[in-house]
């Protein structure tokens, strides 16, 4: 099955490592390609201590709308090598966390992302994440869930918070 967890709300990432640990807890591998993200985040370690194998980095530390041209060419190449190596893996559940930005900011191969998507295995089971889907995404999940977000302790001036959302 294929789950998307999308929207302007907290805790698309977080359903995805949620569902991560369930299914470590059940024997099953798991790998996860985090596009566009070089920041550890607090999961990080941990699931990687239970056997998760990650993929993910990009080569600056600058948001995509602030590379050059050759910056933005290298962190795609680094998109598409991690996403391919992660697709060599032997996976019971593929995240594709921040796939939605990916797609959206042609940081990866449209081409091989959309075939990892409708060409996965029967038996993977398969998460996408991020803020605005692409159409065939939605048209092609099993489960669609968005977050949204109602109020947020950022309208309020407070910062992100260390184990509360990275």
């Amino acid at each position: 099955m294929i789950h998307l967890y999308w929207g302007d709300g907290k805790g698309k990432t977080t359903a995805a490592m949620g569902l991560a640990l369930r299914a470590l807890a059940a024997g099953q591998t798991v790998v996860v390609v985090q596009f566009l993200k070089d920041a550890p985040s607090g999961e990080v370690a941990l699931l990687e201590q239970l056997g998760t194998k990650f993929f993910r980095g990009k080569p600056t530390a600058k948001f995509v709308s602030g590379m050059d041209k050759a910056e933005r060419e290298a962190a795609r190449r680094m998109q598409d090598d991690n996403l391919r190596a992660a697709l060599a893996e032997k996976a019971d559940l593929l995240i594709l966390d921040e796939a939605c930005a990916a797609w959206r900011l042609d940081m990866v191969d449209k081409n091989l992302l959309r075939a990892a998507v409708e060409d996965a295995p029967e038996d993977r089971e398969l998460v996408l994440t991020g803020r605005d889907p692409a159409d065939w995404m939605r048209e092609a999940v099993d489960y669609d869930t968005e977050m949204r977000c109602h109020r947020h302790p950022y309208q309020k001036g407070i910062r992100a918070r260390k184990g509360v959302e990275f």
